[in-house]
């Protein structure tokens, strides 16, 4: 093992790691006290679980996805990291879909939190897509920004170490490299992988992005990159982003949308929608919650709780008298002008990374990038038209 000397730039450190020694990088969170979680496979897809051994990794395994449609069929060879996104994200970690805030064991006691910042759980994260890193930044935004700062989101987030993986692949549905956040990933990790398996020897060319990652990186037999090494681990990354097929132009995006709020084809996109708020389930970067309280059978214990809720929900805009988005066009246009525009006032930059788990696990296949284009084009139309057929001003 040849360590690293700490005082080289970080920035510039890239090494080898033989796939041989892979489980060296696991062993190292787990003796930090870390919960390795990463993907594996279960009930037909790439979930996030705890892991333990390098053999848990879907190994050899990939997927397919189109509009509406996910499955996973064998690889070629045995990558452990050849496959898109699957239906959860990282967000289930930090932000979890159900959790309790606080709870009263009798009545006239005070509430007691559910969850103390010491309690909070220390993950590791193995093979975080750019993508998906990017959606971690951006609920930062949400829960770390600002006057009001979610204290639970805040205890998980600064526990967590990040391995990064760099996409040697594009899945059908990624549109990341038009929206910037990917396939490379740029900062926000602690060690970045990029697997190589078309060498004669397959190996990870490591990246280290903190301090923690260089302390760890010590502790794992690995040697220099050569500049023919670090050469294939960027055609990796290249042919990733060469494979994508999908794009969303986001330059005039905000203005575009907030100037057809009332155009004909949402009605059209809306017909199609079952308002089933699969696509914001799967969002990395959704964070619509509602509470709710509990009690046990005696009657002795409440909780308050915290799930997650979507805008496609008809209770969710509910205000006294009933909801202020009672149609599911309301409410389409809501998720997607929020996501793409308002967001941006918010917080200074779209809501969306490209993953594309909306398209994919969207039980009628309706395409994000296509809504977007269907959506100009019918603008465009009513401009010509307008254009043709000035209404005139005389009475």
């Amino acid at each position: 093992m040849e360590a690293l000397p700490l005082d080289e730039k970080i920035n510039d450190l890239k090494v080898v790691l033989k796939v041989e020694d892979f489980q060296q990088l696991l062993d190292a969170l787990i003796r930090r006290d870390y919960q390795v979680v990463g993907p594996t496979l279960k009930e037909g897809a790439v979930v996030y679980d705890s892991l333990t051994r390098v053999s848990q990794l879907p190994a050899g395994w990939t997927d397919e996805q189109q509009a509406g449609h996910y499955s996973l069929k064998k690889r070629s060879d045995q990558a452990y990291f050849g496959y898109g996104v699957g239906p959860q994200s990282w967000k289930k970690f930090l932000f979890p879909p159900r959790i309790t805030l606080w709870k009263q064991k009798s009545p006239g006691e005070a509430p007691e939190p559910a969850e103390l910042p010491q309690d909070a759980p220390r993950y590791a994260f193995l093979g975080v897509r750019a993508c998906e890193l990017k959606a971690i930044t951006l609920q930062d935004q949400v829960f770390l920004t600002g006057p009001f700062i979610d204290p639970i989101y805040q205890a998980r987030r600064e526990k967590v170490f990040i391995v990064a993986v760099n996409c040697g692949q594009a899945g059908a549905n990624c549109f990341c490299a038009s929206v910037g956040s990917g396939p490379q990933v740029t900062q926000g990790y602690d060690l970045a992988l990029t697997e190589v398996t078309a060498a004669p020897e397959a190996y990870f060319l490591v990246e280290v992005g903190s301090q923690a990652g260089q302390t760890l990186l010590n502790e794992v037999t690995h040697r220099p990159a050569t500049g023919k090494e670090v050469a294939e681990a960027r055609q990796v990354v290249e042919r990733a982003a060469s494979e994508m097929s999908k794009s969303l132009a986001t330059a005039d995006l905000k203005d575009f949308l907030y100037t057809n709020y009332e155009n004909p084809y949402w009605a059209e996109v809306a017909g199609r929608c079952l308002a089933c708020a699969n696509c914001t389930l799967v969002c990395p970067t959704c964070f619509c919650t509602s509470p709710e309280d509990v009690s046990d059978l005696t009657g002795q214990v409440t909780e308050h709780r915290r799930r997650w809720d979507s805008c496609f929900s008809l209770d969710f805009s509910y205000l006294h008298g009933g909801s202020v988005r009672p149609s599911r066009q309301s409410r389409y246009r809501q998720w997607l002008t929020h996501k793409l525009g308002t967001w941006q006032d918010q917080f200074g930059e779209i809501g969306c990374v490209g993953c594309g788990r909306c398209i994919t696990w969207c039980p009628v296949g309706i395409d994000l990038t296509t809504e977007i284009r269907a959506l100009r084009q019918a603008a465009a139309t009513l401009t010509a038209g307008t254009e043709t057929n000035p209404k005139s001003d005389e009475r």
